[in-house]
C-alpha cells in the first residue's frame, strides 16, 4: 500500500508506528486493491471538537476507511475507556476508541462531501475500524461487531481483515454496490494530500513570530515521490520553484527513518538561516567545504544521506570530492539529492563541466528532474523576469499581485531620492512593514546609492550579515549585497545600483538573483550602462 507520508508522523505511539509498518506490506504484489493509506489525518472541521485526528485514512475503489488504534492495555469501567501504555502510564479516553473512529469518518465524509461534486463523492463507500495491536480482543457488544477490530491476531493478516471491513460496511450500503471510480479515487485522495503533507517555506509572517505552512505543488510531490524510489537524483528548476524547500522537506523525511542527513550549501547566510529557523533532528547543515568538520561534530564518520542545495555553486571536482568523502559508500553509490538552477546564474561561479558529468555518471536517472512550478514570485514579477532577462521562471506563480515599478536614474543622487520616495511611500499609512523591505545591490552598503539616502530614512536600514539573518526579517528595511541574498526572500525587494540588462554579459546573473528574490512586490532602479558601480 502507498503511504502518505513515506514514512510515520512522528508519534510516541508504537502502536500507530507499527500498524503504519503493516499497512505499508500490505497488497505489494500488486494483485489487491489500489489503496493509499494517510497517516495522522487533521481534520479542522470536526463536529464536536475545535479539532480532530483520524489516525489512520485508508482509500480505494472499495470506498474510504478511518481507522483508529489504540496501543497498551485497553479497560472500560463503568463506561470510561482507559489504555495503559509502554511506559506504564494509565490515561482516560475522553470517549470508546469505536465513537472516535465514527465521528472522525464523519467529520472527514462531510467535508469531502462538501469539497466534491456529487458524482464523484456519492461513489464512495464509508467505514471505520478500530486497532488494538496489543491485545487479543475477545470482546462483545452492541457498539461494534467483531469485524470492525483488529486485534494482535488480525494484524498479522491485515490485508485480510482490510478486505473484509470494506466488504462488511458494503454489505451495509447495499445501493453501492460497484466500486469507485479512478476519477473519483485520485480526486479524493488530492483532496486529502494537502491537508497534512505539507513542509516549512523559507519565509515567516510579518510579526517573525508564526510560520507560514505551503502545501507541496503537484510537481514537488511528485519529486518526493520520485526521490523515495530511488538512491540519487539530480533536480533542475529556477529560482522560486522551491528547491531549498523541497531540501528541507527531503531531508526531514530521510531524517525521520533514522538516517543521518547532510544538507549542505554554499552561502554562509544560507547555512545559518537554516540551523536557526529550521533545525531538523538528525540533520546536519554544513557549508560543502567544512563537511568533514561537520562529520566530527556530528559524531558520524559518514552520513547516511546528503542533500545538496543551490548545486550550481559546487559543482567543481574538489568541492564534489569533499562531499564524496563525507557520505556512506560515496556519491557513486549513496543516497543523495542535487538541487541546482543553471538559469542565469553563472556569472558568480562557473560550473566544471566535467564534475557535471561526473555526476550524472552516478545518477541512475542522469537527465535532470525538473521542477517547472514558480510558488514564490506573482504573475507579473515572473513576466517582468521573462521579459527583461529571457530567463524561463517556470509556470504557474502565486498568482496575481502589484504591478513591477521600474525606474531610472542618471546618477547615483537621484537613484537615492527616487528610493527615498518610494520607501515613504511603502512604509506611509496603509503601507508594508519596514521589515518586509529588502534592498539588495551588487555594492556593499558603503559603495551603493542606498548609503546617500538621507537621515530621517537611513536610520531604519539595517545591513544584513550572517549574524542579522538568525533575526530575519530584522526590525528594519534589510539591506544585502545580491550574492550574498541568494536562496532568501521577502515580500518587496527593491534594486539599485544596476544597468538595465541590454546584453547578456556579467551584470545578468545580479539582476537575476535579485530581482527573483521578490515574494509580492518587485522595484528596480536602474543606472545608466556606463555607470561605474565602483561609485567613482
Amino acid at each position: 500500500m502507498k503511504m502518505i507520508p513515506s514514512t510515520p508522523y512522528p508519534t510516541r505511539s508504537n502502536a500507530e508506528k507499527a500498524l503504519f509498518d503493516r499497512l505499508r506490506m500490505a497488497f505489494e504484489t500488486g494483485s489487491g486493491p489500489r489503496l493509499t493509506g494517510f497517516h495522522s489525518m487533521n481534520l479542522t472541521r470536526h463536529p464536536e471538537n475545535r479539532f480532530g485526528e483520524a489516525d489512520f485514512v485508508i482509500v480505494g475503489p472499495a470506498g474510504v476507511l478511518v481507522l483508529e488504534v489504540k496501543g497498551g492495555r485497553i479497560s472500560c469501567e463503568a463506561g470510561d475507556w482507559f489504555t495503559v501504555n509502554q511506559f506504564g502510564e494509565r490515561n482516560r479516553l475522553n470517549r470508546s476508541p469505536f465513537s472516535q473512529a465514527e465521528s472522525a469518518m464523519h467529520a472527514l465524509r462531510k467535508r469531502i462531501e462538501a469539497e466534491l461534486p456529487p458524482a464523484l463523492w456519492s461513489q464512495l463507500t464509508w467505514g471505520y475500524g478500530v486497532v488494538f495491536p496489543d491485545c487479543d480482543w475477545t470482546i462483545s457488544s452492541v457498539e461494534w461487531e467483531p469485524m470492525m477490530v483488529a486485534d494482535f491476531r488480525k494484524m498479522r493478516d491485515l490485508e485480510r481483515w482490510l478486505t473484509g471491513l470494506y466488504r462488511f460496511w458494503r454489505g451495509r450500503d447495499e445501493h453501492r454496490l460497484r466500486d469507485a471510480g479512478d476519477e473519483a479515487v485520485a480526486a479524493v485522495n488530492a483532496l486529502l494530500r494537502p491537508e497534512f503533507d505539507v513542509g516549512i517555506p523559507l519565509h515567516v509572517t510579518l510579526d517573525g513570530l508564526e510560520q507560514r505552512v505551503a502545501s507541496l505543488t503537484a510537481d514537488q510531490m511528485t519529486l518526493m515521490d520520485f526521490v523515495e524510489g530511488r538512491a540519487r537524483v539530480i533536480c533542475s528548476g529556477g529560482a522560486g520553484t522551491g528547491k531549498t524547500f523541497l531540501a528541507l522537506e527531503l531531508a526531514r523525511r530521510w531524517s525521520a527513518s533514522g538516517s543521518k542527513v547532510l544538507l549542505a550549501c554554499q552561502s554562509p547566510w544560507l547555512k545559518r538561516w537554516l540551523e536557526k529557523k529550521f533545525a531538523i533532528p538528525g540533520v546536519t547543515v554544513s557549508l560543502a567545504r567544512a563537511v568533514r568538520t561537520a562529520a566530527r561534530r556530528a559524531h558520524v564518520d559518514h552520513f547516511d544521506a546528503l542533500i545538496v542545495d543551490e548545486g550550481q555553486d559546487l559543482l567543481d571536482m574538489s568541492t564534489l570530492e569533499q562531499l564524496n568523502g563525507a557520505l556512506k559508500d560515496g556519491l557513486e553509490q549513496g543516497r543523495w539529492c542535487f538541487f541546482h538552477d543553471f538559469n542565469n546564474q553563472a556569472g558568480y561561479w562557473m560550473p566544471d563541466p566535467d564534475a557535471l558529468a561526473l555526476l550524472h555518471s552516478y545518477c541512475p536517472d542522469p537527465a535532470p528532474l525538473p521542477l517547472r512550478k514558480n510558488c514564490r514570485n506573482t504573475l507579473q514579477i515572473m513576466g517582468e523576469i521573462q521579459a527583461l532577462l529571457g530567463a524561463d521562471m517556470g509556470s504557474r506563480g502565486t498568482g496575481n499581485g502589484p504591478e513591477v515599478i521600474v525606474r531610472d536614474a542618471a546618477n547615483r543622487e537621484a537613484a537615492a531620492s527616487i528610493l527615498a520616495d518610494e520607501l515613504r511611500r511603502l512604509t506611509g499609512p496603509g503601507g508594508l512593514g519596514v521589515s518586509e523591505i529588502t534592498l539588495l545591490s551588487p555594492l556593499p552598503l558603503a559603495e551603493s546609492s542606498v548609503s546617500l539616502l538621507p537621515g530621517r530614512v537611513s536610520a531604519d536600514i539595517i545591513e544584513l550579515d550572517e549574524y542579522a539573518l538568525l533575526s530575519f526579517p530584522p526590525g528594519g528595511i534589510s539591506f544585502a549585497e545580491i550574492k550574498q541574498f541568494k536562496g532568501l526572500e521577502n515580500e518587496c525587494v527593491i534594486l539599485v545600483d544596476l544597468p538595465r540588462p541590454i546584453n547578456p554579459d556579467a551584470s545578468i546573473p545580479d539582476h537575476y538573483v535579485g530581482m527573483t528574490r521578490a515574494r509580492s512586490l518587485l522595484i528596480t532602479i536602474f543606472m545608466p550602462a556606463d555607470h561605474e558601480q565602483s561609485g567613482g
